[in-house]
């Protein structure tokens, strides 16, 4: 494994580079590339790893949303990495009647990142599960603590499973996650400790539960801005509210407004609000709920709803609009900081594969429960609800609207921009803060991540399932920027009406990679403040 103390936290490249939260972490990715590893191979390598360098923020019991551009089709795809609420209607008429409980094994989903990272592997990849799990391995080995022993065993009961299936590539990889989940007629040692950890806790999880899981592989949300393409996953994410965003800051002159300036922050929040209502008022698993995103991403519900945003007055009230009857407003509103617990991913190879991704899990606000496999557990649940009729309400297999959400960005059909973000509902804030920061103002990623952030409260909580939403609003009018912006800027946004707050810290924690196609070179970076790290391959 490469030298971890000469991982920093931004990197130049010609073929290829890792960009995540902790540098042992990005140090596994940067061994997959320098094995001729492609970025999917490093991508599931890099999140494996995570699991051990960033446990509490992530798990392999969690989750990890994906998006990937394949440089052979030239496409962009989203691999849904989400689990999934039990599908015993027991357990959903439970979670109706007492809630969605904190702290507590029954707010976890089904575990989802094995099967993202087999998922991602078998399809993109060209490596073996054996070969991208071993720098993971080699990180368990070192010791610590007794999961780590634990969940040795259960990734190399998966090798094994592998190793002695005949078939194709792929058929093996299969076989290492069939052997995770019990499933395909695949030994289920593995799914008889979950589900027995499960029992044991309280929980209502089952072998039926993991056996049914697989990640679907989806078209992402799209929309151009400025010359650019940007991919967001579905609404299963808050992603797409990102997008509803820049169509309404399409009708502002944000580069003249100046970086950072009153304007600036004022025009971007408020349409940083506006769609984060219709993010709440609409936004689900659309298995299960006929979400409206061609019409909330349209030219006539766009124009709509731009001029709601006042450029004197900072708004305080929850204003989702009326997509049914095409009006700018549907209803009011009166938010109690969302929790955090997540880590970052994004990696480009030398053959223009780009990989962005969000791992997470919550564990410690799950208990911090680790079972006999070594496997961990998060508190996704808690991002459903028990309204009945909200599009987030919980059922039986539903996924909740999560607020993990990766970025891919293209420029004339080419790759341009990753961007991961930790930081629960400040998430595709900051992601906004870095995609204007290069967009309109052209900023490399080194100075993206370090460049002044801002983020508002003003929305309702993604991790209260509280029937009740409005009492998961709060802080109605709040924005929180760093201090590094000047106190007249500060003073001007208090005069119209935000409750401005200062944070000296990091806002969110982003990495980003900038892939320059006239320069064929890589650029790679992680806000130090937040402990993100990045690597180039040599």
């Amino acid at each position: 494994m490469p030298n971890t103390q000469e991982i920093g936290w931004n990197a130049v490249s010609k073929t290829g580079v890792v960009a995540a939260g902790g540098a042992k972490a990005v140090a596994a990715g940067i061994e997959i590339l320098e094995a001729g590893g492609n970025a999917a191979d490093a991508a599931a390598g890099t999140i494996f790893a995570l699991n051990v360098t960033d446990h509490g923020a992530c798990s392999i019991g969690g989750e990890v949303p994906l998006l990937i551009f394949d440089s052979e089709k030239q496409e962009v795809k989203s691999l849904s990495g989400q689990g999934r609420a039990p599908l015993s209607q027991t357990a959903i008429d439970w979670y109706m009647e007492n809630g969605i409980p904190n702290g507590d094994i029954k707010m976890a989903p089904v575990p989802s990142v094995v099967d993202l990272c087999t998922t991602t592997l078998k399809l993109y990849g060209t490596l073996t599960f054996a070969e991208i799990i071993a720098p993971t391995l080699t990180l368990l080995d070192a010791g610590g603590v007794d999961w780590h022993r634990e969940l040795a065993v259960t990734l190399r009961r998966m090798v094994a499973s592998e190793q002695k299936t005949s078939g194709s590539r792929e058929d093996k990889i299969q076989a290492a996650s069939d052997r995770f989940y019990g499933r395909n007629g695949a030994d289920t040692d593995i799914a008889d400790a979950l589900e027995g950890f499960y029992i044991d806790k309280g929980g209502f999880l089952r072998k039926t539960d993991l056996a049914a899981h697989v990640t679907r592989v989806e078209e992402p949300v799209a929309v151009d801005y400025r010359g650019y393409t940007v991919y967001k996953c579905g609404p299963w994410t808050q992603g797409p509210y990102l997008c509803q965003a820049l169509r309404l800051l399409e009708g502002f002159d944000l580069k003249a407004m100046g970086n950072a300036s009153a304007n600036y922050v004022h025009a971007v929040t408020e349409a940083l609000k506006l769609a984060m209502a219709d993010r709440d008022a609409y936004y689900g698993d659309p298995e299960f709920v006929d979400v409206p995103l061609s019409e909330l991403l349209s030219d006539t519900y766009t124009e709509i709803r731009r001029p709601l945003i006042d450029m004197q007055k900072a708004s305080h009230e929850a204003r989702p609009g009326d997509v049914d009857n095409m009006e700018p407003l549907k209803a009011g509103g009166v938010f109690r900081p969302g929790v955090g617990g997540t880590t970052t991913c994004a990696v480009a190879d030398r053959w223009g594969n780009v990989v962005a991704a969000t791992p997470s899990a919550n564990v410690y606000h799950a208990g911090g429960m680790v079972g006999p496999t070594g496997v961990s557990y998060g508190n996704r649940l808690r991002s459903l609800n028990t309204t009945p009729g909200h599009p987030n309400c919980i059922q039986p297999g539903k996924r909740p609207r999560i607020t993990l959400t990766p970025t891919l960005v293209l420029k004339d059909s080419a790759p341009i921009l990753a961007i991961s973000v930790a930081g629960g509902d400040l998430q595709d804030q900051a992601t906004m803060n870095l995609l204007l920061d290069f967009v309109e103002f052209g900023m490399q990623p080194e100075a993206a991540v370090k460049a002044p952030r801002f983020a508002t409260a003003h929305h309702e909580d993604s991790f209260d399932p509280n029937p009740n939403r409005v009492e998961t609003f709060g802080q109605a009018g709040s924005l929180t920027i760093n201090d590094s912006v000047s106190e007249s800027v500060r003073q001007e946004l208090a005069s119209r009406g935000h409750q401005v707050r200062t944070q000296g810290g990091a806002i969110a924690a982003p990495v980003m990679v900038h892939i320059d196609g006239d320069s064929e070179t890589y650029y790679a970076a992680g806000d130090p403040a937040a402990g993100r790290h990045a690597a180039g391959l040599g």
